[in-house]
């Protein structure tokens, strides 16, 4: 399922493909899209790894509180960076082979991937105000 993101300027609802380059713009302002998908253990390469954009992955889990606390932060945050950075959000109950992987032991878990590659890695739930810096630097 291709998911379908609103967009922040004009409200036209616009389809975003999980995977390949480039970066999603709307299809009638043509503005920079807020790129949000789901991931998971079987398109992992194809969604983070492959990316040429800039990739913050959220390993979280439905059960878990702060995992559903930090989530509207990483949104606001991937709506800031709309055009620079992709959000992959994996459920860890239904990716355990990355969980093993990545070594993750607590939720929610932060990577910041670039060129395919983890260059930082965050642990627990934070406010904008932390975890906007911890991007910033992650992203230079």
């Amino acid at each position: 399922m291709v998911p379908v993101v609103k967009c922040p300027h004009c409200g036209q609802k616009n389809r975003v493909a999980s995977g390949g380059s480039g970066k999603p713009v709307c299809g009638k302002c043509g503005k920079a899209l807020p790129w949000i998908v789901d991931g998971g253990d079987s398109d992992f390469f194809e969604v983070v790894e492959s990316s040429t954009t800039p990739v913050l992955v959220d390993v979280w889990a439905p059960w878990c509180g702060p995992c559903r606390m930090v989530s509207p932060v990483l949104e606001k945050l991937a709506a800031e960076k709309a055009g620079e950075l992709k959000l992959v959000k994996i459920n860890a109950d239904e990716a355990p082979d990355l969980s093993r992987r990545f070594d993750i032991r607590s939720i929610p878990t932060l990577m910041v991937f670039r060129s395919g590659r983890p260059v930082a890695t965050y642990t627990g739930a934070a406010p904008a105000t932390v975890l906007r810096p911890w991007l910033e630097k992650a992203l230079k």
